[in-house]
């Protein structure tokens, strides 16, 4: 006879499915940018120059982030190719991870069934089939913030002192968190921790932690990079601690200012509807925790409240507020939305019928979202120019830029050579904010050889005198207009391509080596 699948087989499978639907759904749509072009793009160029120790944007170091996510991301292009795919792997097996994390710890607190819903909660929710593919540090960040935080707990939990295992595997999470974004991967999981031991009277097993040994293993993972990196660029801890991050938590003169409630709106949108069954825990009293209907001890249970309420106030604090920085509470969340379920729904009938119901409905949604995002950032993107760009250009052409950064087009077409930006960078230096233009010229600070590629407009009247040039501009701009040597050569849904070297203009040999650049798909 056929064996039935136990139950425990049977929570593996449906995970397993969820996570190659994500995968699925990652296939379907182009890059969005600005953030999966920049993101993308750094990682190609990592791959290509070989230089693994200095992120590179346009060949200009790009400091606003650690190097963990670039660095993975190299890894999978190696392996898969360049292509959509192998850039959201990474951010898929990160999620993938912090569901399999939250599914093993529910079902030690409480029970299989808990546990299995709150995973399936975390996995048909926005926040794993959009935010488990979106190409940024926010998922690796937040993954690694939450295996920090169950470690510790489970750590302290373990007796009158704690696991020096799973205290030291916590030590590692955090050193993982903070090559992924900065300081936050130490500081989020130490603000609950040390908020959650004295609030159930357990600071005292503090003396116990393997600090030694933890914090070695800490230093010996996160800091060589930062390390390494000062050494060869004295400015680099001011850049990326000062103004990267303190300035960015506390300054009001950067991008998304939002108010204070931002992220409840956000934990809705990502949320919907699970969010709803968490918070129909708020309305029961603590001591409540542990009894038969909600069979979690009370330790846990503040566990989980003081994960969601300490990182929603720590990121509600900055004015400047981004709907990813969200998602380290999402775990903690999912387990208060499934004790919410068994509280208030799974006494009732047909309720794993609903339960499933609103499950399809999510996964669903999520799909027609990742359809429609395509069609709706068309013209924001710049795919078709870079795959025209791909098949006429020469890998030694030259390519500029004016008026915006076209962020996917280097990863598109595969170029080799930085792209020249054509602005005038003295006056932007002194006027422009926390943008595009900044994200060049303050990394070209690090490199002034890298930086050249920022020059004045004025080169384009020589380069349209000279073959096998290509101007890159929005379709409202206008500039190559009037200009000798230029003329239109492609026009896509949102940006138009110029190509110098007119037969009445050209000045100089023309170049004769094969055209196609490795994007190029005849």
């Amino acid at each position: 006879m056929k064996k039935n699948l136990t139950e425990r087989q049977k929570s593996w499978l449906l995970l397993a499915a969820l996570w190659l639907a994500l995968l699925i759904m990652a296939m379907l749509r182009p890059l969005a940018v600005p953030d999966e072009g920049r993101y993308g793009e750094v990682g190609r160029w990592m791959l290509i120059s070989g230089d693994w120790l200095t992120p590179r944007l346009n060949g200009i170091p790009f400091f606003h982030k650690p190097p963990l996510l670039y660095w993975l991301s190299a890894i999978s292009m190696s392996i898969f190719g360049v292509n959509e795919l192998a850039l959201r792997l990474i951010p898929a097996l990160h999620v993938g991870l912090m569901l399999v994390v939250l599914y093993l710890s529910a079902r030690i607190i409480t029970t299989e069934q808990i546990a299995r819903r709150a995973a399936l909660m975390l996995g048909t929710g926005l926040v794993f089939f959009v935010g488990g593919q979106y190409i940024n540090h926010d998922m690796a960040v937040a993954t690694w913030i939450g295996v920090a935080i169950w470690c510790f707990a489970f750590s302290f939990m373990a007796g009158d002192k704690p696991d020096a295992t799973l205290a030291r595997l916590g030590f590692v999470a955090c050193a993982l968190g903070m090559l992924s974004k900065g300081l936050i991967g130490l500081a989020l999981p130490g603000l609950v921790i040390f908020i959650w031991l004295i609030w159930t009277h357990q600071f005292k097993k503090l003396r116990y932690l393997p600090w030694f040994s933890g914090l070695a293993l800490f230093a010996l993972i996160a800091l060589p990079w930062f390390v390494m990196a000062q050494q060869k660029y004295p400015a680099f801890f001011d850049y990326m601690f000062i103004g990267q991050q303190l300035d960015r938590f506390t300054a009001r003169t950067f991008n998304n200012a939002r108010p204070w409630w931002f992220y409840l709106m956000s934990l809705v949108l990502l949320f919907f509807p699970w969010v709803f069954f968490a918070l129909a825990e708020v309305r029961k009293k603590a001591r409540q925790a542990g009894s038969e209907v909600v069979p979690i001890a009370r330790a846990w249970w503040l566990l989980c409240w003081i994960w969601v309420g300490a990182i929603l106030a720590f990121f509600s604090i900055p004015t400047s507020k981004l709907v990813g920085y969200v998602m380290p509470v999402m775990p903690a969340l999912a387990l208060l939305a499934a004790l919410g379920w068994e509280r208030t729904m799974a006494h009732r009938p047909r309720a794993r019928q609903i339960f499933a119901a609103l499950c399809f409905v999510n996964i669903v949604g999520a799909l027609i979202l990742v359809l429609l995002v395509g069609g709706v950032t068309r013209t924001g993107r710049s795919q078709d120019v870079a795959q025209v760009l791909a098949c006429a250009s020469r890998p030694t052409d030259t390519v500029y830029l004016s008026g915006a950064f076209p962020y996917d087009l280097p990863f598109y077409a595969q170029t080799s050579k930085p792209l020249v930006v054509l602005e005038d960078w003295p006056e932007l230096r002194q006027k422009t904010g926390d943008g595009w233009q900044r994200e060049l010229f303050s990394g070209a600070d690090f490199d002034e050889e890298a930086g050249r590629v920022l020059q004045s407009p004025d080169v384009l009247v020589k380069a349209g005198m000279q073959p096998n040039n290509w101007l890159v501009i929005r379709k409202s701009n206008t500039m190559a207009e009037g200009l000798t040597g230029w003329q239109l050569f492609y026009q896509g849904a949102g940006w138009q391509m110029y190509q110098s070297g007119h037969p009445l203009a050209v000045e100089g040999p023309v170049p004769t080596e094969p055209k196609g650049l490795p994007g190029c798909k005849h």
